[in-house]
Formats: structure tokens, sequence, C-alpha cells
């Protein structure tokens, strides 16, 4: 279950005045918003995270790699070992 402060951060760009305990907001500018609202931002919130997941696993492969020094040997070589290598990470974690 996805926590309702990170929900409503992420909503609400972390806007002063906002606050939870337990999982429930407990202080909210212009009053505490109802479950159907938090119901839908919670299926929104957990959407983005879906949608965005492969950024971080790419993120992970690309700092395995040495990419300089990859793109250098590659135009002294005339080889693509660093597209090569882009490419399979892309291809193992595509976008949705």
């Amino acid at each position: 279950m996805t926590d309702i402060a990170n929900v409503i951060g992420w909503k609400h760009n972390h806007q002063a005045g906002m606050s939870t305990s337990g999982g429930v907001i407990t202080d909210f500018p212009g009053g505490i918003p109802s479950q159907s609202d938090q119901d839908t931002w919670t299926a929104e919130y957990e959407a983005h995270v879906v949608s965005n997941e492969y950024k971080g696993l790419r993120k992970v492969e690309y700092d395995k790699l040495n990419q300089y020094e990859m793109q250098f040997d590659d135009q002294r070589d005339v080889t693509t070992t660093w597209v090569d290598a882009i490419n399979a990470i892309k291809a193992s974690h595509p976008k949705p």
C-alpha cells in the first residue's frame, strides 16, 4: 500500500501545511481531502511510479559503465561498444 504522505507530497509539490500520522492526513490546506480524492491521487501516484520505474533501473546499469572511456575507445577503434551497451540496457528496461 502506498503511503499517503508520499502521494500528497508528489501531488501537491510538498507545499507547507500538509502532514500525516500513521498513514492518515492530519493537516491539509483548506481541510482534509475526501477519501475519493485521496484514492484518485493514490492511483495517479502509483501509475506515475510504475511508468517511471524504468528510469531508476536504467540508471543503475548506466552507472556501472565507464561511458567516457567506452566512447573514447569506440572513436579510436571504430567500434560500437558503448552504443551496444546502451541499447542493451534500454532493451532490458524498456519504456512502458
